[in-house]
């Protein structure tokens, strides 16, 4: 099974979504701005990917941080970030067995096909 993990409005996530129907891929949606996202499987995607490939350091939620919040990150702390504020994970998270892809990028995406 496939999942995409993501903001329902979101430009990227729409863009993804359209890919994903236009391939014939099945797939659920979980938009972690409504539902949140699991501390566990965070911490699986942490943990597989780092949190650098992780954290949207370029969105307008993590650039209005103070600059103390932004200081001296580590895996806990962005983490606890990232929890806090799910728009500050990158979008979209598809997973899809031992498959897990950050970022929408379709020639990456073939291997869901």
């Amino acid at each position: 099974m496939t999942t995409l993990y993501g903001i329902r409005n979101c430009d990227t996530v729409k863009k993804a979504r359209a890919w994903l129907d236009a391939a014939g891929v099945a797939y659920d949606f979980h938009d972690y701005k409504t539902a949140g996202v699991d501390p566990d499987r965070l911490r699986g995607w942490v943990d597989r990917l780092g949190w650098e490939t992780l954290l949207n350091r370029a969105g307008t939620t993590f650039r209005k941080l103070p600059d103390a919040d932004k200081a001296g990150l580590d895996a806990e702390r962005a983490m606890a970030l990232m929890r806090a504020q799910p728009s500050m994970i990158k979008r979209p998270v598809v997973e899809q067995g031992e498959t897990l892809l950050v970022g929408f990028r379709p020639d990456a995406w073939d291997v869901l096909r």
